[in-house]
Parts: C-alpha cells; sequence; structure tokens
C-alpha cells in the first residue's frame, strides 16, 4: 500500500490473490498511508454478539460511507479532478453494493456509485492525457508501466460490471477493454498476464499480484454484456489469458486458485470440471472448525516466507505475528466462489460459513473484520479499515447471492 500524500490506489490487503515475494525491494517505495491513527466514524463499538439474522441497512451506510470518505480522501485524489482505484475499497464496492438494492427496495444506484464509474469513464476518455496513478520518479522503478496496466484491467473490470446491470455494452467499456488488451504481456513468463502494482504489499499489491490481475481481466471479459468474449478480435488476446491462467495456476496461493474458480464460472472453457472440483475440494479443506476461513491459511505460500517467519509461525513484515482466527474476507469471498461454483445448495459446509457471515457481523457498524497480512495496523483508523472494507463487500455477496440459499434466516 502506498499512503504518502500521494495516496493508495491499487492497495494491498484484501480480496483474494498474488502475493508479496520473500525477499524486499529496496529499490521501491512501499506506499505511505501518512497519519494510520485517523479514527472512523463509530469506530469504537461493543463485540458482536450472535443473533439469527444480518443487516443490510446497516451494512450498505458502512459501504457508503467508506466510499465516500474514499473519494474525497486527499491521498486518493489525482490529475484532472479524479481519484485512484483501490482493490481494498473501491472494487469491492462497485460489485457488492448494487447487490443491497433489492434487500433495501432501492429504485437504483447510490450517489457514490455514479461517482465511481463516471470517475472512471472520465479516465477512460482521458486515457492518453491522465497521469498514471504512480511513476517511476517518485514511486521507484517500473512504477509507470505497473501502475498503467494494473488500472487498464480495474477500469475495464469495473466499467464491465456497470455494464452487466444494464445488459447494454457501452462505448466507454469498449474503449476501456481496448486499453486493457493494448498493455496485455505478449511475451515471457507473463505472457496473457499485465504487469501488476508491486508494493511489496499482500494480497494485492506484490510481485505475485499479477494472477489475481490476469483472474479480473477474465472475470470483466467474462460478464461483459453482449457476448463481448466472442468478438473475434480479442480472441488471441483471450486465447494467450486463458493459458496463462491454466499455466500458472498450481504455483499459486489457495486464494488465488478461488478467484480462478470464480473467474471459470463466467469465462466458460477456462477449467474442466474436474479441475474446478479440486479447487472447491482444497479450499474446502481449509475451513475452520467456527465454519469460517482464515487469509493467513489461504494466501500465504512459501514464497511469503520472511526472516521472521523462518523459525516455525508465519509473521508479518513488522514482526508480528499473522491473524490465525478466522476473518470476514476469507470467509466471504470462499463461500460467495463456493455459491456460485456448487450445484449443491444443501453444502453443509457453505452453510456454516455462511452462519459463520451471520454471527460476526459488527452490528452498531454492519461491517466484517479482517486483518492486514503486512502489518499490525489500528483497527479503528480509516487505514486499518481497508481489509475490513473488502471483506464487508464480500460477505454482502455472499449472503445476497440470488442463486444459493438464503443465508438471512440463520
Amino acid at each position: 500500500m502506498k499512503l504518502n500524500p500521494q495516496g493508495v490506489c491499487i492497495l494491498s490487503a484484501g480480496l483474494a490473490a498474488g502475493f508479496l515475494l520473500a525477499c524486499s525491494h529496496p529499490e521501491t517505495k512501499a506506499p505511505s498511508y501518512g497519519n494510520e491513527k485517523e479514527i472512523v466514524t463509530h469506530a469504537d463499538h461493543p463485540a458482536t454478539k450472535a443473533s439469527t439474522a444480518w443487516d443490510p441497512k446497516s451494512t450498505a451506510a458502512y459501504l457508503d460511507q467508506r466510499e465516500s470518505w474514499w473519494m474525497e480522501w486527499p491521498g486518493a485524489k489525482r490529475d484532472h479532478g479524479t481519484f485512484c482505484v483501490s482493490c481494498h475499497t473501491v472494487l469491492p464496492y462497485m460489485i457488492s453494493r448494487p447487490a443491497l438494492r433489492k434487500a433495501l427496495a432501492e429504485d437504483g444506484p447510490t450517489a457514490d456509485e455514479l461517482l465511481l464509474i463516471a470517475n472512471v469513464t472520465k479516465r477512460v476518455r482521458l486515457w492518453k492525457e491522465v497521469a498514471p496513478f504512480y511513476n517511476d520518479r517518485e514511486d521507484g522503478p517500473h512504477k509507470t508501466a505497473e501502475s498503467r496496466a494494473t488500472e487498464a484491467v480495474l477500469n475495464a473490470f469495473i466499467m464491465a460490471s456497470s455494464d452487466a446491470q444494464t445488459g447494454k455494452l457501452s462505448e466507454d467499456t469498449r474503449a476501456a477493454f481496448g486499453n486493457m488488451w493494448d498493455l496485455q504481456q505478449t511475451e515471457g513468463g507473463g505472457k496473457g498476464a499485465w504487469l501488476w502494482q508491486a508494493f511489496d504489499l499482500k494480497p494485492w499489491e506484490s510481485r505475485g499480484s499479477e494472477y489475481y490481475g490476469a483472474a479480473l481481466a477474465a472475470l470483466a471479459v467474462g460478464i461483459a454484456p453482449e457476448a463481448y468474449r466472442a468478438t473475434p478480435e480479442i480472441q488471441n488476446n483471450l486465447k494467450m489469458l486463458k493459458e496463462y491462467l491454466q499455466r500458472n495456476s498450481g504455483a499459486e496461493s489457495p486464494i488465488n486458485r478461488v478467484a480462478l474458480l470464480w473467474a471459470s464460472m463466467k469465462l466458460p472453457g477456462l477449467l474442466t470440471s474436474e479441475q474446478r472440483q479440486s479447487i472447491i475440494n482444497e479450499v474446502l479443506a481449509k475451513q475452520r472448525s467456527d465454519g469460517g476461513w482464515s487469509m493467513s491459511s489461504v494466501a500465504l505460500t512459501w514464497k511469503d516466507l520472511n526472516l521472521y517467519s523462518l523459525f516455525g509461525k508465519w509473521k508479518r513484515d513488522d514482526g508480528t505475528p499473522q491473524e490465525v482466527q478466522s476473518d470476514g474476507l476469507a470467509t466471504g469471498f470462499i463461500i460467495f466462489v463456493l455459491e456460485e461454483a456448487t450445484a449443491s445448495r444443501q453444502n453443509n459446509q457453505i452453510n456454516r460459513g455462511l452462519q459463520w457471515l451471520v454471527r460476526n457481523q459488527n452490528r452498531t457498524e454492519g461491517s466484517w473484520t479482517a486483518y492486514s497480512l503486512n502489518k499490525r495496523r489500528e483497527p479503528s483508523s480509516n487505514v486499518g479499515r481497508f481489509m475490513s472494507d473488502a471483506a464487508t463487500a464480500f460477505a454482502v455477496l455472499a449472503l445476497t447471492d440470488a442463486r444459493p440459499l438464503d443465508a438471512r434466516a440463520y
């Protein structure tokens, strides 16, 4: 994450995916968040109590407040009156907030959703004029190219997600896809993928995060309306993307393979039924006795070993122990994807995961808690909330998914 006056854009700490290499990279400046003690509204709250229902209204209020804060935060501001897009707050908000409309009987997108789409649309239209979120001079080698490619994927995903709600593929979304394909790697080990923002921060801004980025690109193509995936001009690009995801899946973390499973449900031909079942079996085997999952158990691989972790226990980069208890991000993301991928809605392990989510909502704020994989952060600060932003969004998707069982009655 980058937390200086330049802000955090494509930050690390939450949704599914790529991870930090074991070695450090002193030539790259890690993002600095300024005052990490800045407290969010209603930060002090009692421990969540078990209940038979969850509260969509308080969850919507939490997500809206966090998105509003992000869009006004000076650290997120960019040129041409725009703001950067983050993997922990903005992207999850875009895909989760529409899921609350039916539960809340809302007529249409929120003001924050409209502002977010307008922001991304503006940057797509001004693609050749706007500056990248990060650059080589201020942020370290390769940051201009990494930032540009990462933004191109995120823009296409956000625009396609918006168009999927209307069933109409806009010209702006076609342009976003064009920008994305222009920056796809066409040779080397990363052939088929995109350079990805790497600040040695797990899970979305590290050296291994390009796999997650590629899964997002596949999702964007798969959900785009009007059969965009059948467009003749992109078939070679799509072939390279599928081959990259298939070629590298075995070396990825379990949570990255869950992202692949998600993409495979939207993009035909990405995985066989046997390969999907193998991922399902793998992640179900990691469920904890309380029904949840822990990010540290599914997001870390040998590549994440550091000097602190060489003596038996996983440690974060500040030397503090990794959190090992179940959390809202791992549980929400995994349950949501399993619901999408599992034919049987009576799966006992899925039901136990849904029950965990209902029991562990913070009823005061409407949120779910998750923890940084990189350092111990003040959980009641705005920066400390980044992982919980993503956790809350995926908990919403798991609990409101139209296809599986309705978890509100648990």
